[in-house]
Formats: C-alpha cells, sequence, structure tokens
C-alpha cells in the first residue's frame, strides 16, 4: 500500500508558552502542512532531526531508539509519536506501530494523518473495516488528503470488494492527482472488471 512519502516534521517550535494541538493549513496545490507548536529545545530538535535521517536511510532501529527519547522528552509531540507509529510498521511490528499512533491522537484526535498511518496498521493487520473507518475519518478532516482517499480506494478495492466505494475514491484521487496515471488505470480496469 501507498506510504506517506517521508515523514512529518515538528514544523513550529516555541520556547514559551502554552502548547496546541498540531493544526492542518491547507495549501494551494491541494496538500496541506501541519504545524504543530510545542516547546523543543535545540538539542531535542537536533535529535528529532537525526531521528528522521536514520528513518530515512532505514535503519529503524536506531531511529526507533532515538524518537522514543525524543517522545519522552517532549511528550506532547505528535510528530515523534506518528513517526514512531510509522517506524514500527515498517519493521513488522503493528502493536506498537498503533500504540504510538494512537497516543498522538490522544494529543491531537483531528490529525488526518495519524488517521491514515492508523488506518495502514489496521489494513496489515488484517482488520479492514477499522481501516475504512480510519480513512474516512481522516478524509472527513481534511478531504483533499489524497494519501488517505488512495488508501480507501485500494482497500475498497483489494480488500472488501465494495466496487462503488473503489471507483468513487480512485476517481476522487484521479481529481486530486491528475498526473498519476496509474489510477487512471486501476479505475479503467475496476470498471472492465465489473461491466460497468
Amino acid at each position: 500500500m501507498l506510504m506517506l512519502p517521508g515523514v512529518l516534521l515538528l514544523a513550529a517550535c516555541s520556547a514559551t508558552g502554552p502548547t496546541r494541538p498540531a493544526q492542518s493549513e491547507t495549501g494551494s496545490d491541494g496538500g496541506f502542512t501541519i504545524v504543530e507548536d510545542v516547546r523543543i529545545s535545540s538539542e531535542e530538535r537536533s535529535e528529532f532531526d537525526d531521528a528522521m535521517q536514520l528513518l530515512r536511510q532505514e535503519r529503524y532501529q536506531e531511529g526507533i531508539a532515538l524518537l522514543q527519547q525524543v517522545a519522552d522528552s517532549v511528550p506532547d509531540a505528535t510528530a515523534a509519536y506518528i513517526n514512531l507509529g510509522i517506524a514500527y510498521s515498517r519493521v513488522g511490528d503493528l502493536a506498537s506501530a498503533e500504540a504510538n499512533i494512537k497516543k498522538a491522537l490522544e494529543l491531537n484526535p483531528r490529525h488526518p494523518v495519524a488517521y491514515n498511518e492508523l488506518g495502514m496498521v489496521y489494513r496489515k493487520s488484517g482488520r479492514f473495516e477499522e481501516a475504512r473507518a480510519s480513512y474516512e475519518r481522516a478524509l472527513k478532516i481534511h478531504p483533499d488528503f489524497h494519501f488517505a482517499r488512495l488508501n480507501l480506494a485500494i482497500l475498497c478495492d483489494m480488500y472488501l470488494a465494495d466496487t462503488a466505494c473503489a471507483i468513487e475514491n480512485y476517481e476522487l484521487y484521479s481529481e486530486e492527482v491528475p498526473d498519476d496515471k496509474e489510477a487512471a488505470m486501476w479505475v479503467a480496469d475496476l470498471r472492465n472488471r465489473t461491466g460497468q
């Protein structure tokens, strides 16, 4: 299944003042940026950046250890927990992935990326209806979140045999990401298979 390219970052930091849940800001390209206002020291920020580099290098165990240190020292940073969830998922520890993503959702129950990632964990666990609900929750929060849209389309197509859901979401995804020629082929193939 499609993974979010890259990882979430601590987009905004402050040294003083109260913390707030992350907010999504829609960009002009149909995408969005998650802005998280948390207190974080320069050392913690450096550790977070180092952990992200380790994950990009697929050095997951080292990245997980460093991200856990960040999460322990900055317990209100949803990005740390979501990235821990992504990393644990990639090494096949779905229970730890789920626990970390749910921790992020406790901190911010309106985090569309967390719901998308949780949906992927549920799908990998064979919990297809829970995956669907999680993708739909991400899309309710941010309707243009094309990664969640595609993940829902694939889930409906390949795992739930819900043709109507699959076609609808493939087509919506294709509108959001018109350069993805593979998605257009999936819609045509699905219509051909179902005689539509």
